[in-house]
């Protein structure tokens, strides 16, 4: 190695160490800003350590309290009354305009039409209790015919049922 090959690998290293030098220098930094950074917050931790803390149940007392036991079964009826179908009408043919009419129309799944009396006269010789029975519970028939369970919509009350199979079947008689 001569003399020029020396002095550049002098200049090399000595260019290399500024450059790590300048690398930690720069990496420290970076870790000083970011320790200053706000850190992000899931909104959904504070709503489950919320629940989490809340109290198992609550005391009433006095007027105020029986005021806030009424509004709060206010509050408890409305929402339930809001997870029944179709407002909780017990119109047999609104229900059917709303549910019943796309497969009773067309006889989908072996469906009886509505006001076929003779696809209905056999269902209707059964009685009434066992059309809203199968309409309720659902119904898998021996020719392969296949009626879900409240229609598809579990959202519908045991009366609301009873009410369109009532209006059904009177469109057959």
């Amino acid at each position: 190695m001569n003399d020029s090959d020396r002095g550049f690998m002098h200049q090399f290293a000595k260019m290399i160490s500024g450059l790590l030098a300048l690398t930690v220098v720069l990496i420290l930094v970076a870790l000083a800003i970011y320790d200053h950074e706000p850190k992000e917050t899931d909104p959904g931790v504070q709503a489950q350590v919320e629940a989490r803390i809340a109290p198992a149940g609550a005391v009433y007392a006095g007027n105020t309290g029986r005021a806030a036991m009424q509004a709060a079964a206010e509050a408890a009826a409305k929402a339930a009354a809001s997870q029944v179908a179709y407002g909780g009408t017990t119109d047999g043919k609104t229900i059917f305009d709303n549910l019943c009419t796309s497969c009773h129309t067309a006889g989908v799944a072996g469906a009886p039409k509505v006001g076929n009396k003779a696809m209905w006269a056999p269902r209707i010789a059964e009685g009434l209790d066992t059309l809203i029975k199968h309409a309720t519970e659902g119904y898998h028939g021996p020719d392969g015919n296949f009626m879900p369970a409240k229609g598809g919509n579990p959202a519908l009350t045991d009366a609301q049922v009873k009410a369109a199979v009532t209006w059904i079947v009177d469109q057959a008689k």
